[in-house]
This record gives structure tokens, C-alpha cells and sequence, in this order.
């Protein structure tokens, strides 16, 4: 947890680090939309084994990722205002915060890194201590909580939901994970390989490079 809590706290406060590597054109790159429950225990491992990953090699380059907290949630018959979450209450208000964050912090780097720790957290059952995550990454609290105290929190779990629930196909599990609007399924773990087959470039990043090069040693055997 500590070297990646430097990790991010580098990509924070040194955002030009992402860019010593090519960058993709903005219309090249692929688009990976992550479905998830904050609280769900499949979820929080994919984001904190796997999904961080992208943040230490260069696969990022060629990323849109969208983080999408909503999960199997789903809305309030009574009150469509509110929402009923896996892991209620906790879940929804995490479900809540991390849209917030994703609302108000643009810079992908400081979203995930927030999300990560929050996550991380919930792995070892220690979700109520979120708080800390802000200052452990030296990130504001303020705006994040502004927003989840107000109704733009309840608006943006609004639009995920309704986002979530009209997935064509639909969502059958979580973390569900969608590359150019074609969901990967079962194998989520092996993103990499689906992104780097995707990604329509020139110049395949490092990290695709070394999927490439996986594949062809398992075809030789």
C-alpha cells in the first residue's frame, strides 16, 4: 500500500510524468468503461491488483477510463430519488463519494488514486476510515464533500444508474468492464490484451508490446 500511495502521489502532484511516453491521438484511443459497487469485494480487488496497474506502465497512454460507481444497485420504487445498494448504507454513500470525486477532481490521476485507497480500505474492512485517503494523498476534501452533501451527488448516482441499467448487453455481474461499447465478460483480468487488440495506433505502447509478446510464446509452445 505505501509504494503505491507514493505512486499516486507522484502521478498528483508531477501529472507530466504520464506524458514522458508517446501519446496516442485523442481520436486513437479506446475507451474502457468500468461498472462497479464500491463496497463489492470483487470490485475493489480488480481495481487495486489490476486495474491500477495502468498507472505503472504506459497503457494509460491509449485510455479513456471511465469509472462508473453504481454497481447492481437499483433506483427507490417509492422514491426514485434515492438508491438501494448491494451493501447498503455504506455502499451507496461510497458509491455516492467516489462520483463525486470523479465529478469534481477532472484529472483522472486524483479520482483514481482517491477511488484506490478507498478501495484498498475496503479490502481489509476499514471503508469507514475514507477520510484519511484525502490526506494521505494530499488531495482536498472539501469540494468532494461539498458535492456529496448537496443534490448533484443524488444527480450523478442518477445518471449512473440509468447509464448502468440500459447497458446493451446488460450488466450481469460486477466489475463489469466495456471496451468501445463491447462488454469483455468474464475475462475482465485480461483488459490489457482486449485494450491493446482495440487500440487502432501506429506506435503499440510498451505495455501492449509485452501482451504481444506473451501471446506469441504461448502459440510456439
Amino acid at each position: 500500500m505505501a509504494s503505491f500511495h507514493l505512486f499516486f502521489a507522484c502521478l498528483i502532484t508531477c501529472p507530466m510524468f504520464l506524458f514522458t511516453f508517446p501519446c496516442a491521438a485523442a481520436n486513437q484511443k479506446v475507451t474502457l468503461s468500468v461498472y462497479y459497487d464500491s463496497l463489492n469485494t470483487s470490485c475493489a480487488t480488480f481495481i487495486v491488483k489490476n486495474l491500477a496497474r495502468i498507472f505503472e506502465d504506459d497503457l494509460m497512454t491509449i485510455l479513456n477510463l471511465r469509472l462508473v460507481p453504481w454497481g447492481e444497485a437499483y433506483a427507490n420504487k417509492s422514491n426514485n430519488s434515492t438508491a438501494i445498494c448491494q451493501h447498503k448504507p455504506d455502499g451507496c454513500k461510497l458509491n455516492s463519494l467516489e462520483a463525486c470525486a470523479i465529478d469534481v477532481m477532472h484529472d483522472v490521476n486524483k479520482h483514481f488514486a482517491l477511488i484506490y485507497c478507498i478501495e484498498f480500505l475496503a479490502i481489509e474492512g476499514r471503508h469507514n476510515e475514507w477520510e484519511t485517503c484525502f490526506s494521505s494523498l494530499g488531495l482536498p476534501k472539501n469540494t468532494t464533500l461539498d458535492c456529496y452533501n448537496s443534490s448533484n451527488a443524488t444527480k450523478l448516482e442518477q445518471n449512473y444508474g440509468n447509464e448502468t441499467m440500459h447497458l446493451n448487453p446488460p450488466l450481469q455481474f460486477v466489475p463489469w468492464l466495456v471496451l468501445n461499447n463491447q462488454p469483455i465478460g468474464n475475462d475482465y483480468e485480461n483488459f490489457t490484451g482486449y485494450v491493446c487488440k482495440a487500440y487502432k495506433g501506429k506506435i503499440a505502447p510498451m505495455a501492449c508490446q509485452s501482451v504481444h509478446l506473451k501471446q506469441k510464446k504461448t502459440t510456439d509452445k
